[in-house]
């Protein structure tokens, strides 16, 4: 094995406990592309995507939503190039009726340019929409610790 080879992610996998009801949001709300999906009785799944490759896995695997204060995934990053998609994501998860965990756009942390929107998918998964440039001035709600890490 050679350890000059830098290891990127690949996709990520969420375990969720109705693959109908988050199909519908991480398809139809924040528009992801379903690559296969798996439909047998005990074997539920779906690999989404753009172009092909898999971003984001979804396997029917869990009895309960998502923990917290549980060991395993904090929050799943999903990033865009500029601040209008960040709103405009905003506006459409507003219209499925998401809460948010702060108002609006909010910076990483104090005179960050970086920022985004922090909300919960339908099992109660930690999802962050950002971008890196275009949140200057906004309110950093946790001051100079990460936004991202305490919502």
């Amino acid at each position: 094995m050679s350890t000059t080879t830098a290891l990127r992610i690949g996709h990520t996998g969420l375990n969720v406990t109705d693959l109908d009801r988050s199909l519908a949001f991480y398809r139809d709300v924040l528009g992801f592309t379903v690559i296969v999906e798996g439909k047998e009785e005990d074997r539920r799944y779906a690999f989404l995507g753009e172009g092909g490759r898999p971003v984001l896995t979804l396997w029917q695997q869990a009895d309960h939503g998502y923990a917290a204060t549980g060991a395993g995934l904090h929050h799943l990053a999903l990033e865009v190039d500029t601040v209008e998609q960040v709103r405009a994501y905003e506006t459409a998860l507003r219209a499925h009726g998401v809460e948010f965990a702060h108002e609006g756009v909010v910076a990483h942390r104090e005179g960050a340019a970086s920022g985004g929107i922090f909300f919960h998918d339908p099992d109660g998964t930690r999802l962050e929409i950002c971008t890196a440039p275009g949140a200057e001035g906004a309110p950093a709600p946790s001051g100079e610790a990460p936004t991202c890490g305490f919502f």
